[in-house]
C-alpha cells in the first residue's frame, strides 16, 4: 500500500492536428477512464489517513512529500521521539555569466583547492560589506503564512538575512568569508567576499555561493547588484524559500528504507530528506523493489555503492539515503544528487 498526497486535477487541452502523438492520445480516450484503467493490479482510495498505519495494512510506504498533513507528521513524530520534521530550505539565486564584470572579479577556488574555474570572487572593501549588511537588514522580506510560522529554518541553508541580523561579522566568517583567497591585483586578502559557482557544463551560469534568502524579489535584484562585479547582473533565477517536511533517515530508516520501530512502514520520496524530482522518484523507485522482494521472499538488493545516488550532506558524501554500515555518519540534511545506476538493474531477480 502506497499513501501518497492527492494528485491534481488534470485538464484537458485541444487537439492539435500536427501533434506527433496524437494517434496515442486517440487510442487513450478508447480506453475506460478513472480508476477503472488501473484493471485488477491496484485499487486506489481516496481518503485521508491521519494515523500511522497499523500492522494489519501489512506493507505500506509513506510517501506524502513536503507537505505531509499535520495530524500525519504528528503520528511520526510521536513514533520516532524526533522533534521536528519540518524545515524552511532556500535556494540561491543563479546569475547569467555574461552579465558578470569580469573586470572586477577573479577566479580562484578556496585555498586553490579543486578546479580554480569554477569560482569567481567578488571582493568588498569594509565600507562596502558593512552597507551591504545594513541594506539586508533593512530589505522587505516575504512574509509567512500562519501555519509557517513555527517552522525553524534548516541550519545547513540559511537565509542569508538571517545570518546577518545574528550579528554584524556573521557573513564575514560564513560565505562571505575571505580566507583562502587572494586578490591578484592588490595581493592582498579582501575584507570580504562573495563567491560565484559555476552552475552548468557550459559555464553560462553561475550561482551566487550561500546566498540563500527569502527577501522579496525585487529586494534581492536591487542589493545584489551593489556587489563588485554584479552591477549590471541578470537573475536567471531569484532566490527563494520553501518548506521540507522529512525525517532522520539515517537515525531512523534500515537499509531497504523501513521504519526501524515499525518495519511494516517504508518511507520513500522527499521525506526521506532527498530533494529534487530524480532524487524523490529514485527513492521510490527503490522502496517499490524492497516491498516487493520482501513480500514475494526475496532477498532485497540495494544499489552498490559504486552505482547509487550520490548526494552532499553536512557530514560529507552520500552514496544512499540511509546507513549501509555502523560507520555511516549520523545526520539528516536534505541533499540532491546523481544517477550512477548502470549495472544494477541487471542484477536484480525478475519475472520471465
Amino acid at each position: 500500500m502506497f499513501l501518497v498526497p492527492p494528485l491534481p486535477c488534470s485538464r484537458t487541452l485541444p487537439a492539435r492536428a500536427d501533434d506527433p502523438l496524437r494517434p496515442h492520445r486517440q487510442q487513450d480516450e478508447q480506453q475506460p477512464e478513472g480508476d477503472d484503467r488501473l484493471g485488477t493490479l491496484a485499487k486506489p482510495r481516496r481518503e485521508a489517513v491521519g494515523a500511522l498505519p497499523p500492522p494489519e495494512w501489512g506493507s505500506v510506504v509513506i510517501a506524502t512529500g513536503p507537505l505531509t498533513a499535520p495530524d500525519l507528521a504528528g503520528a511520526i513524530r510521536a513514533e520516532t521521539g524526533e522533534e521536528a520534521l519540518a524545515f524552511f530550505d532556500a535556494i540561491a539565486p543563479i546569475v547569467y555569466a555574461e552579465t558578470i564584470d569580469e573586470s572586477k572579479v577573479w577566479r580562484q577556488s578556496r585555498y586553490d583547492k579543486g578546479d580554480s574555474a569554477d569560482y569567481l570572487n567578488c571582493p568588498l572593501d569594509r565600507d562596502q560589506y558593512h552597507a551591504f549588511v545594513a541594506a539586508l537588514l533593512a530589505a522587505d522580506q516575504v512574509a509567512f503564512h500562519e501555519w509557517e510560522k513555527d517552522t525553524p529554518y534548516f541550519d545547513g541553508c540559511l537565509p542569508v538575512e538571517i545570518m546577518a541580523a545574528r550579528g554584524t561579522e556573521t557573513l564575514r566568517y560564513g560565505p562571505m568569508k575571505p580566507v583562502g583567497l587572494t586578490d591578484p591585483r592588490t595581493g592582498r586578502r579582501p575584507y570580504a567576499v562573495v563567491q560565484l559557482r559555476q552552475d552548468n557544463t557550459l559555464g553560462t551560469l553561475y550561482n551566487i555561493v550561500g546566498f540563500q534568502t527569502k527577501l522579496r524579489h525585487a529586494e534581492q535584484a536591487r542589493i545584489f547588484r551593489t556587489i563588485p562585479g554584479l552591477e549590471h547582473a541578470e537573475f536567471a533565477r531569484l532566490g527563494g524559500l520553501h518548506r521540507n517536511t522529512f525525517i532522520n533517515s539515517p537515525k531512523l530508516l534500515d537499509t531497504t528504507l523501513r521504519l526501524k520501530a515499525l518495519p511494516h512502514l517504508r518511507f520513500a520520496g522527499q521525506i526521506t530528506g532527498v530533494e529534487g524530482y530524480v532524487e524523490s522518484a529514485a527513492i521510490g523507485l527503490l522502496a517499490g523493489r524492497f516491498a516487493a522482494a520482501e513480500m514475494r521472499g526475496d532477498t532485497a538488493l540495494p544499489p552498490p555503492a559504486a552505482r547509487s545516488m550520490r548526494g552532499g550532506s553536512s557530514e560529507g558524501s552520500l552514496d544512499t539515503v540511509v546507513p549501509a554500515s555502523d560507520a555511516w555518519p549520523h545526520c539528516s540534511s536534505t541533499m540532491s544528487a546523481s544517477w550512477r545506476t548502470e549495472g544494477w538493474c541487471a542484477q536484480a531477480p525478475r519475472d520471465s
